[in-house]
């Protein structure tokens, strides 16, 4: 380890100042990401709350970081020509991520509509109502001299400065605090899908960092209001907490979504693998099959192969023997076979039968396909089964004796 590495090791203030962009463009990117990857359902689906509260969310989340970097608070208070409006700009960003913290909870758990539609305007006019004060204690404030790492803890002790800095950090710890209750709940109580229970995990650890963050920041403020200065807690600790606790938002909001695709996408698979038997067989009656497009959807595939099997089955219908098949479900029954799936063996066996012997039965003795074009699945299923096909027709096969 170079002397230069070892220092920033043993210094905690020299390794975040060595890091001090990054804490604030990585979490953007993270929230940002999170953001593309819900935007596709928030746009389908804007009409919902649920939908509108999670991207305004991300965005807000994502505006606070790429305001908060320094390089931007310069950029904003440069071509405004005002000192330090970046603060009350930053603030209220903040405020109104808060707000939309506590809707998107309230939204997210539902309840009655009429209450959870009164929460939301108190929600909204009570942290409107935050920003509006911000700006209001903003331009009664002198505060002239630029800051753009430090103004919680330097102007501290400067009237209107001061209530507008505990106010942002107060509204900040309030919403925390709430957010934090309903989601260590909501995990205890909930019958939760396993992604939508880690995801809340994720966003539960997101949040709790916040209020870490709150509590440094308001300590350094405390200390200056008492004569002391601890200004490290707000210049050194909290900015890496605000970033850790951005990323676990941001893989909170994700993980519910990536893993419901994923596990759509297995089913998918696994349903398309399922369907290979029956696909088959009925390649070996039409001759063709579904072609084979490299860019195909898994979801496209499954649609394709379904629709070829139905195609080819609906005129072997003629050739589908009733009677056997209710041989072939009395026979797989006696062999211990549980009720649907011997159901599916049946009428494996009289697919089968239509296939290999094409032999046209009575118009009273045909099989009503309905259901068979419906469980398609659980027949070819059943086709992949050899042993016990063979086994369930040769019992149909074997003439009964008169009892």
């Amino acid at each position: 380890m170079t002397s230069a590495a070892a220092r920033l090791a043993l210094n905690p203030a020299e390794l975040v100042d060595a890091h001090y962009p990054t804490l604030w463009w990585l979490p953007a990117g993270f929230l940002t990401a999170a953001l593309a990857v819900r935007l596709p359902g928030i746009i389908r689906l804007w009409r919902d709350p649920l939908k509108r509260a999670v991207g305004g969310l991300l965005l807000l989340a994502s505006a606070v970081f790429v305001f908060v970097a320094p390089s931007t608070i310069g950029w904003v208070n440069r071509v405004t020509g005002v000192p330090n409006i970046s603060a009350p700009w930053v603030y209220s960003l903040l405020t109104a991520f808060c707000g939309a913290s506590l809707l998107l909870i309230t939204t997210w758990r539902g309840g009655p509509s009429g209450r959870s539609a009164r929460t939301r305007r108190r929600v909204s006019a009570s942290y409107a109502g935050v920003i509006l004060a911000l700006w209001a204690l903003f331009a009664l404030a002198e505060v002239p001299e630029e800051r753009l790492r430090d103004l919680d803890t330097y102007y501290a002790t400067t009237p209107y400065a001061r209530e507008m800095i505990l106010l942002y950090l107060l509204a900040h710890t309030v919403a925390g605090l709430v957010v934090n209750a309903l989601i260590w709940n909501w995990v205890r109580t909930g019958r939760l899908d396993t992604w939508l229970r880690a995801g809340l995990a994720f966003l539960g650890a997101g949040f709790a960092l916040q209020l870490a963050f709150d509590a440094a920041k308001l300590t350094a403020v405390g200390a200056r209001l008492a004569g002391r200065d601890l200004d490290w807690l707000s210049t050194t600790v909290a900015p890496p907490l605000a970033s850790l606790s951005a990323v676990l938002v941001a893989v909170g909001f994700i993980l519910p979504h990536a893993g419901q695709h994923l596990r759509d996408r297995r089913r998918t698979r696994l349903a398309h693998r399922a369907l290979r038997p029956l696909y088959r067989l009925m390649k070996s009656v039409d001759g063709g099959g579904v072609p084979f497009a490299l860019r195909s959807t898994p979801e496209l595939r499954l649609i394709r192969r379904e629709t070829f099997i139905r195609d080819v089955l609906l005129p072997l219908t003629r050739f589908l023997d009733d009677d056997l098949r209710q041989r072939s479900y009395a026979a797989a029954l006696a062999l211990g076979f549980p009720a649907d799936r011997a159901k599916a063996l049946a009428a494996a066996v009289t697919i089968l039968d239509a296939v290999e012997n094409r032999t046209p039965h009575p118009r009273e003795s045909h099989l009503d396909t309905t259901e068979l074009l419906r469980e398609i699945t659980a027949v070819s299923r059943a086709l992949g089964q050899e042993d016990a096909l063979r086994r369930v027709r040769a019992r149909a096969a074997t003439p009964r004796v008169p009892g």
